[in-house]
C-alpha cells in the first residue's frame, strides 16, 4: 500500500524558487511556478494563497482548467499566468511581503496534489540623501569641528558610507561616525 501511495505522489512535480524573492515597491513582481505530471488529467486546479506571520492564509485566486476564479477584492492586483501556475502581482506594496502558497491538484485516475511556499520580501528604493552641516556656514577655522548629518526619507536596508575625494573614510583622530 505504501509503495503505491509514494508512486502517486511522485506523479506531480511542482517547482518554485527556493530563495526569497525580492520585489520593488510599486513595481510588478512575477512568481515563477512550473509543474509537470506523468498521469492523465481531466481537471487541473491551481490555488494561490497569501499568509503573513500570525495571520490566517488569504485566498487570492484559483483556476480549474485555466478558467480563473479571482477573489473579487484582489482581482485587479493578482493575475495567473498560463499555461503554468505562475502569479503576477501588480503593483507590489509593502503589505504584500510574506509567504505565497501555491497548490496544484490534478484529477484524473484519482487525484494528486502538491503545494509549495514562496517567500517574498518588498524593497523600497532609497531616496536621494540630504546632508546637513553644523555650523551651517560649513566654514571652520583651524581648531573647530564640523558635523555632517546624512539622512534619507525612504528606503529599506539603508547603508551609509562617507567618502572624501572618491575614497572611503574610516574612523580615526580626524573623523568620528555615529
Amino acid at each position: 500500500f505504501f509503495h503505491f501511495y509514494a508512486g502517486i505522489c511522485s506523479a506531480l512535480k511542482l517547482t518554485v524558487p527556493s530563495h526569497t524573492i525580492h520585489g520593488i515597491e510599486g513595481q510588478p513582481l512575477h512568481l515563477s511556478v512550473d509543474y509537470n505530471f506523468n498521469a492523465t488529467a481531466s481537471e487541473i486546479q491551481i490555488i494561490w494563497l497569501f499568509e503573513r506571520s500570525q495571520s490566517n492564509p488569504k485566498y487570492l485566486l484559483g483556476s480549474v482548467n485555466q478558467r480563473v476564479v479571482p477573489d473579487l477584492e484582489y482581482q485587479h492586483k493578482f493575475t495567473l499566468i498560463p499555461p503554468n501556475a505562475s502569479l503576477r502581482i501588480n503593483p507590489l506594496h509593502l503589505s504584500d511581503e510574506g509567504n505565497y502558497i501555491v497548490k496544484v491538484n490534478i484529477h484524473g485516475n484519482g487525484t494528486v496534489a502538491a503545494s509549495q511556499k514562496i517567500q517574498v520580501a518588498v524593497d523600497v528604493p532609497v531616496t536621494k540623501p540630504t546632508v546637513h552641516t553644523e555650523p551651517s556656514s560649513g566654514v571652520v577655522e583651524y581648531v573647530g569641528n564640523i558635523t555632517l548629518k546624512c539622512t534619507v526619507d525612504r528606503g529599506t536596508r539603508v547603508a551609509y558610507q562617507w567618502m572624501k575625494n572618491g575614497k572611503r573614510l574610516h574612523a580615526g583622530p580626524n573623523y568620528t561616525f555615529s
